[in-house]
């Protein structure tokens, strides 16, 4: 009776692990810095941030592309250096959604960011 009680517990437990397989290692980014590349910088998204004449959804879609380049780790170079540089992307991001002309100071040197990162 005991080894069924053991168990079933771990069968419990391999079925929770099953359906959520972040309760012991965390959430993962939305996007991964590939596929934030593409839709916030190679689609043009953040050229109509910068030019003040995207639609409050489009700004908030860049918020949200650069929060999940935030909780990604970079493939090289400093991790510190990393939060800080996409955290600081992230809140110009985010003003940017109240008013439109804060989009204008999101600045991104692609080179610099692929030199010290990629």
């Amino acid at each position: 009776m005991k080894y069924g009680l053991i168990g079933s517990a771990l069968a419990m437990f391999a079925f929770v692990l099953m359906l959520d397989g972040d309760v012991l290692g965390g959430d993962k980014p939305k996007y991964t810095i590939k596929q934030v590349m593409k839709e916030a910088h190679k689609s043009g998204l953040l050229k109509k941030v910068n030019a003040g004449t995207a639609e409050k959804a489009d700004r908030e879609k860049l918020a949200e592309l650069y929060k999940a380049l935030m909780e990604n780790e970079p493939p090289k170079g400093d991790k510190e250096e990393w939060k800080k540089t996409t955290a600081a992307l992230h809140k110009l991001a985010q003003a940017a959604i109240a008013d439109p002309e804060a989009g204008k100071k999101v600045k991104v040197s692609c080179g610099d960011c692929h030199k010290s990162f990629k």
